[in-house]
C-alpha cells in the first residue's frame, strides 16, 4: 500500500478533533453524573465477548447478530464479537456477574462498532450512552425510564423544539395472535406499516381474518381516539391488547403531567426492532434530524438468554450524534520556562482553577504553540495572564 494510504480510516469510522472531543467528553461526564443522580449505577463492559453473549440466535437476535463484528480468539479458537449494543452486556452484568433482587439500575458509556451505519450519515463507531432498568414490568418503570431520557436531553441542552414519539408493540402483536397469522403475513404487515403504504395496507387487509381492524391500526396510527372508535368489539375486548392500549394511554397521560410543553406523538405502528421489543417503544426527535436523538423501549426477558429472564427497560443515544454542530474554544495558557518558585506557584494556582497551562520547554518560543489562546507574563512583579 503506498503511504499516502496509510492513514486513511475505513467508511463510516472518524478521528474526533480537541475541539469537539472536549465537547464530547464534557457531555459524557454530565450525563454520567446526572444518571447517577437518579440512581443509575455506572458500569464499563468488555469490547469484546464470545459471540454467544452478544447475539443470541433467536429472531430478535438476528438484527444485532448482523451488526456485529466477528473475530477469532488467538488463545482459545473460539468466535468473538465486537459489542453492537451494550444493552446485552448489562443485561449479562443483571443475570450473572451482579444479579439484585428487586429493581437494578445501571448506566454506561463506551464506543461500540457495527459492521454498517445503522442510518443515513451515521457513524460505524458510535459513542454510545445508555440506561437500563431490570425487575419491573410496571408501567411507572417505562415512565420512569421516558423521563430520565428527556432530563438526560434538558441536561445538555437539547430539549428545546423536540418531539416524542410513543408506541406499543403489544397492540400489532397481539391482534397478530388473535387472527393467527403466519410468519410470512406478519413481515408484509410489519413492511407495509413501516412504509405508511395505505392504498397496499387496504388491499392486503382486505381478505385477511380481523382485516378491517389491520387496517385501523395503520390508518389511525398516530389517533387513539379514532383508533378505538374504528377496531371492532372483539379486539377492544382482547386482554392483552387492552392492557397495551391502557399502557401507552397511561404513559401519554404520565409524561404530558411531567413534560407540559412537549410535543408527544403516538404511532403504534413504529415497529422498529420489533421482534426485540416487547411492550412500549419512544424516541425523541430533533427538528431537521432524521435519526432520532435517544430511543428506547421495554425488552422483557433480554436476561432469559443468560439464564436469568427479567422485565427490562432502557433507552441508549449516541453522543456523537448529541454533540453534532458543537465546538468549544480551547484555552491554553502559555508560560515561561524556568523554574522560579512565583512563576512555578503562578501556573499550579492557575492549573488548580481548572484552566490549561503549558510551559514553554529548551529553546522554545511562543510560535512553538501555534493553538496558545493566552500567555502568562511578569508584571510589577506578578504573574498575570494576557491574551494573544
Amino acid at each position: 500500500m503506498p503511504i499516502s494510504e496509510t492513514w486513511l480510516l475505513p467508511d463510516g469510522v472518524a478521528d474526533v478533533l480537541p475541539e469537539r472531543a472536549q465537547v464530547i467528553e464534557t457531555l459524557r461526564r454530565d450525563a454520567l453524573n446526572f444518571l447517577a443522580t437518579r440512581g443509575y449505577q455506572l458500569v464499563y463492559t468488555p469490547f469484546i465477548e464470545y459471540i454467544e453473549s452478544l447475539s443470541s440466535l433467536s429472531e430478535s437476535g438476528q438484527d444485532l447478530d448482523l451488526a456485529t463484528f466477528k473475530v477469532i480468539d488467538q488463545l482459545s479458537g473460539r468466535l468473538l464479537g465486537v459489542r453492537a449494543d451494550m444493552t446485552p452486556q448489562v443485561a449479562r452484568i443483571d443475570a450473572h456477574v451482579h444479579p439484585v433482587d428487586g429493581v437494578a439500575r445501571y448506566c454506561y458509556a463506551g464506543t461500540v462498532l457495527h459492521t454498517r451505519p445503522q442510518g443515513f450519515n451515521t457513524t460505524r463507531a458510535p459513542l454510545q450512552l445508555g440506561a437500563e432498568l431490570f425487575g419491573s414490568e410496571h408501567i411507572d418503570a417505562d415512565v420512569e425510564m421516558v423521563d430520565v431520557m428527556l432530563s438526560l436531553l434538558q441536561q445538555v441542552d437539547w430539549l428545546e423544539g423536540v418531539h416524542l414519539d410513543l408506541g406499543h408493540v403489544g397492540l400489532f402483536r397481539s391482534l397478530v395472535r388473535l387472527a393467527g397469522l403466519t410468519k410470512l403475513t406478519e413481515r408484509t404487515l410489519s413492511d407495509l406499516y413501516q412504509r405508511k403504504a395505505l392504498p397496499e395496507l387496504a388491499e392486503f387487509t382486505a381478505e385477511l381474518e380481523y382485516g378491517s381492524d389491520f387496517y385501523a391500526l395503520g390508518r389511525y396510527a398516530s389517533d387513539l381516539h379514532a383508533l378505538q372508535q374504528n377496531l371492532s368489539a372483539r379486539t377492544l375486548e382482547n386482554p392483552e391488547f387492552k392492557q397495551a392500549l391502557d399502557a401507552l394511554t397511561t404513559t401519554v397521560t404520565e409524561i404530558q403531567a411531567r413534560w407540559p410543553a412537549l410535543n408527544i406523538g403516538i404511532d403504534v405502528v413504529e415497529l422498529r426492532s420489533y421482534h426485540y421489543h416487547t411492550g412500549l417503544m419512544y424516541a425523541v426527535y430533533a427538528p431537521n434530524r432524521a435519526a432520532p436523538l435517544a430511543l428506547g423501549g421495554r425488552y422483557d426477558g433480554i436476561g432469559e438468554h443468560f439464564g436469568r429472564s427479567r422485565p427490562a427497560t432502557g433507552f441508549s443515544c449516541d453522543l456523537y450524534a448529541l454533540s453534532a454542530g458543537h465546538c468549544s474554544e480551547i484555552n491554553v495558557i502559555v508560560a515561561p520556562k524556568g523554574s522560579d518558585q512565583q512563576l512555578l506557584a503562578a501556573v499550579s494556582a492557575l492549573r488548580e482553577q481548572g484552566l490549561s497551562v503549558v510551559q514553554l520547554l529548551g529553546d522554545d518560543d511562543l510560535s512553538s504553540i501555534p493553538y496558545a489562546t493566552h500567555r502568562l507574563v511578569q508584571m510589577r512583579g506578578e504573574w498575570t495572564i494576557e491574551q494573544i
